[in-house]
């Protein structure tokens, strides 16, 4: 068993990363900013959990918001960091905001695997 790790995605890559591979499992952006102190404290605990599900579960990809990715930031208009979306067959089906504890994280991802 292989278990769920981050996956950079940028705008380049974005489409078949995250919108291409919700169409096979659901995928969770962690949309943040390397400046953004929520957001040093939300990665560990994504990880944590995530390092509990197998990889075949779905996807967890994570886009810096600075440059040209701010564009996709914009586009699913992210109102601050960190903002967490999960995706299925191309669409938001579910979002957080902010840091979150490892118990809400979990209901976040198990609730939006039951949509899958």
């Amino acid at each position: 068993m292989s278990i769920v790790t981050s996956i950079e995605v940028c705008i380049d890559n974005f489409q078949v990363l995250v919108i291409d591979q919700s169409h096979k499992q659901l995928v969770i952006l962690d949309i943040s900013a390397n400046w953004c102190g929520p957001c040093k404290v939300l990665e560990p605990i994504l990880n944590s959990v995530a390092a509990g599900y197998n990889e075949t579960e779905f996807a967890l990809t994570k886009l810096e918001a600075e440059d040209e990715n701010m564009k996709i930031a914009g586009q699913f208009s992210v109102r601050g960091f960190p903002t967490v979306i999960a995706f299925i067959q191309g669409v938001e089906v579910g979002r957080f905001h902010s840091a979150q504890t490892h118990d809400f994280v979990r209901d976040f991802i198990d609730q939006n695997l039951e949509k899958f």
